[in-house]
Formats: C-alpha cells, structure tokens, sequence
C-alpha cells in the first residue's frame, strides 16, 4: 500500500485533470526544448552565425561530452534542412558523438540571412563545396579534433563524398545515406519504378505524366528540373521516397514541432529548398561523384525501398569502390528517410561502425 501512495504522489497535478485544450506550438516546442537540454559537465550546446563564403550561415553544435568524436550532418535537397527535425531523430547522437547541423546556402535559417538576389549568384557547385570545406576546417579547429566523422544525406551526400576525395586527411570516416552517385542511372531506374508502379496500379494520370518526359533522363542532354520533379512525385507516391507512405510529410512536417526554429522560422523553412533546388541540383547532376578509390573507411546507410536516390545503384558503386574500409547497412522499412523511418537502428549504426574508428584513433573519452 505504501508503494502504491508513493507511486500515486509522484504523478503531476495536470495529469489527473481534464484533458486541456490543444497547446500552442511555443508550448509544445519549450517542453521538447527542455527535455533534451544538455547539462552534463562536459556538454556541449551553440547555436551562431559563422561567416562561410562570405556570408553568415546557422550553424549548431550539440552533444553530452565535447571529447566524444565529432559528427558533421551535411543535409540535402539542396536545401532540405535537418537541423529543425534533428530533436526527433537525433538526440541519441549526442550521447556518442559531438553532432554539428549546418544550415547551408539558401537553406532554412541561412536562407532568411541575406537577400536572395544576393545569393542567386553564388549559387553553384563549386561554391557549395567551398562552403563545405570551410565548414568542416571551422569545427575542427572549433572542437579542438584533427579528424571528424561526415554523415551525408542525399544531396548533401554529394558534398560528402566529394569532401572524401578532397581533404581525406580531415577525416575519421563517411556515410553516405541515400548516396549520391551514377546519377543518371539512378534517374532512368526511378523512371522505370514509377511507370511500372503506374501501369499495375492503372494510374491513368502517372502513366501520362511519366510518359511525356520519356525517354527520361533524355540521352546526351541535361535533366530538365521540371521533369525531375515529374519523376520524383511518382516515385514518391509509390513508397520510393519513404517506405509505405505516398509522401515524404512524416519527415518534414517534423519541422514544425522544432525547438531550434522561431514561429517564423518554421513557417518559411523551405522556402531556400524550393529556391535553391532548380539551381543547384541539375549543377550537381552534371558533376557525378562516381569515383572508384577513397581512402577513408566508407558505410552506406541504404534504405531497402529507396528509390529517390536509388539504393541498388548505390551498393552497386559500393561493390566497385576500393576503399580501407567499407561497410553498407540496409534499413529493410526505410526509403530514403531512413533516420527518421528507423531512427532506433540508425543510431545503433552510427554507433556500432563509426566509434571503433574513432577507438582506434584515440579519439574517445578516457
């Protein structure tokens, strides 16, 4: 009986009262926000502007221990931001490792910095790896680490994989989720998904849509970004983008809940994905990062029903690539969101081949 009083006092007023009325967002965000604030003696937790490429851009910096390895997010889209979804996906990160978000170029945050016509000229490939450098050599002189670990997702798992072939010295190790690479190939097999999914489904209107773009990618031409975009929906609606859904909204609506993001902020967060996409990601297309040796430990996370990015073409590349190390992790009931459709099982993965390596290098709390 006693233990049963003791239970019961433990409880909180408001949960023995009526159900309340729908909280506001600045409610709901301020009880994420404390339940994953960071107060370990050796945590670590800033959020600033840092001046990449001669503008300021949002960068974040989180973990438990500020000794434990160094973790650098690279988002995708261009302009997919992970940052305002990351308290959903991420937080068990920061208990292995120091997780650095950085809302790049015309993306989330950064975007709403500078004024866009400012931007629109230095948007290009090569500018985006320039920013990534810079990037990666701030945090490292930042954290104090001579090598950190890079996790890319889709379009910023081109930057990743480029960043493997320019400063592999920089570098415990990479990921690449949802891997970018034999681009081409990867768009044909999209198209021919979606068409074969339309036709069983007798989806009179993707049938059309698919085959007004046809053949797709056009032979000797550049993607057109209108029909990439055609592509991309029908491959959404048949579960490419995320496993068993018609859309990727399970993923970014998470954006809403973010307690990195004002109320303002979250309202526009993608507008620098839809202004940066259309330019940047045909550049990238163009410049595919199929390379054939590396000299950092590589692991791709791959998503078993990922069309988007298409996972086959990705441990195909893999099975080619010759490397130090390499691992690739498929994720059965994931697409191409696979830290936010198996979160349990990504951060079991980033901790079971990435911080042997960091052991390895000393690179670890004594």
């Amino acid at each position: 009986m006693l233990a049963l009083s003791v239970a019961l006092a433990a409880v909180p007023a408001w949960a023995t009262e009526s159900p309340a009325k729908p909280a506001s967002r600045a409610q709901a965000t301020a009880i994420i926000a404390e339940a994953r604030k960071i107060l370990a003696p050796h945590g670590i937790d800033r959020t600033e502007k840092v001046r990449i490429g001669g503008i300021d851009q949002w960068v974040s910096i989180r973990g438990m221990d500020r000794r434990n390895p160094v973790l650098i997010f690279l988002h995708g889209g261009p302009g997919y931001v992970a940052t305002p979804m990351s308290w959903y996906f991420g937080r068990g990160w920061e208990e292995y490792f120091t997780v650095v978000h950085w809302d790049q170029r015309a993306s989330g945050r950064t975007h709403l910095l500078t004024d866009p016509e400012k931007i629109r000229p230095t948007l290009s490939a090569e500018q985006a790896l320039a920013d990534a450098e810079a990037l990666i050599a701030w945090a490292r002189e930042t954290l104090g680490k001579e090598k950190v670990f890079i996790v890319g997702h889709s379009g910023g798992s081109w930057l990743g994989l480029h960043m493997t072939q320019r400063r592999p010295e920089w570098l415990h190790g990479y990921v690449g989720v949802g891997q970018v690479v034999n681009t081409r190939e990867g768009e044909r097999r999209g198209w021919v998904f979606a068409m074969d999914a339309a036709r069983r489904d007798g989806n009179a209107e993707a049938m059309r849509e698919l085959e007004a773009i046809a053949p797709y990618p056009a032979p000797g031409k550049p993607i057109k970004i209108e029909d990439l975009y055609t592509q991309r929906r029908w491959v959404a609606h048949y579960g490419g983008t995320m496993a068993y859904r018609r859309d990727n909204n399970a993923d970014s609506a998470l954006a809403r809940l973010s307690p990195d993001y004002s109320d303002e902020e979250s309202r526009r967060v993608w507008e620098g994905n839809s202004f940066a996409t259309p330019i940047l990601l045909p550049q990238m297309l163009d410049h595919d990062p199929n390379f054939r040796e590396l000299a950092v430990p590589i692991i791709l996370f791959a998503g078993r029903h990922d069309i988007n990015v298409n996972a086959d073409v990705g441990a195909e590349w893999l099975a080619r690539l010759k490397a130090p190390e390499k691992h690739i992790v498929w994720f059965e009931n994931s697409a191409h969101m696979p830290m936010t459709e198996e979160p349990g099982k990504f951060f079991l993965s980033l901790v079971q081949y990435l911080r042997p390596i960091a052991e390895r290098a000393g690179d670890v709390p004594r």
